[in-house]
């Protein structure tokens, strides 16, 4: 019992929630530090969720399909997206179908599934609720090109290692895309557009991507 109660009192001294062990650990502060920008992201959503009378997943569906192709917009790969169920993903667009914000269209091949696109009135409340995370862009906007630069290296490395190692389901980043070749620490290479790539050419989200085998 004793050795039990040690482990488990070695552990928790080493959670990054722990905040004396937080204070001396810089990565337990960046984690800490992304969990309040996350925390930032969803109360910015949640906020023009409660205006406009939606839920914030429902706005996501919405400015998801608004910039992304038909073959994206499926209740399969929404589910995908947004790391949900089908059936959750499935309650969303059953209610913005009610509300007139999309449509259902019968895909070319497969008569019995149907991706998703914007009415009139979707494209509308799209406009209206596209910019909720502009207070965090702002404050991005103040650093200096170099802090951008590093920041933005810093942060698509994340994602593609979180990708990588299964927490992210979907990510569309050059990392993970069969034309990226990567040069030298800072250089990359598209072989798609035959093209040089710095470290801030590098997309989180790119329409011609195609996942390495």
């Amino acid at each position: 019992m004793r050795k039990l109660n040690f482990l488990i009192s070695f552990s928790m001294n080493k959670s990054i929630f722990n905040i004396p062990f937080q204070h001396k650990d810089v990565n337990a502060k960046i984690v800490i530090g992304l969990e309040r920008i996350s925390e930032a992201f969803r109360v910015l959503l949640w906020e023009h969720a409660k205006k406009i009378g939606l839920s914030p997943i429902q706005i996501q569906i919405l400015i998801f399909v608004a910039y992304h192709q038909e073959n994206l917009c499926t209740v399969s790969h929404l589910a995908k997206e947004f790391n949900l169920t089908k059936p959750t993903v499935s309650d969303a667009v059953k209610v913005l179908k009610q509300k007139d914000m999309i449509s259902k269209n019968k895909t070319t091949t497969d008569s019995r599934s149907y991706y998703i696109s914007l009415t009139p009135k979707g494209t509308k409340s799209v406009a209206e609720i596209e910019n909720f995370a502009d207070p965090i862009k702002k404050q991005v906007d103040s650093f200096d090109t170099k802090e951008q630069e590093s920041l933005f290296k810093t942060l698509s490395s994340l994602i593609y290692k979180l990708n990588r190692s299964g927490i992210l389901s979907l990510q569309r980043t050059c990392y993970g895309c069969k034309f990226y070749e990567k040069k030298s620490k800072d250089s990359h290479y598209c072989h798609l557009i035959q093209t040089n790539l710095k470290d801030i050419d590098i997309r989180l989200d790119c329409p011609e991507f195609e996942e390495k085998s």
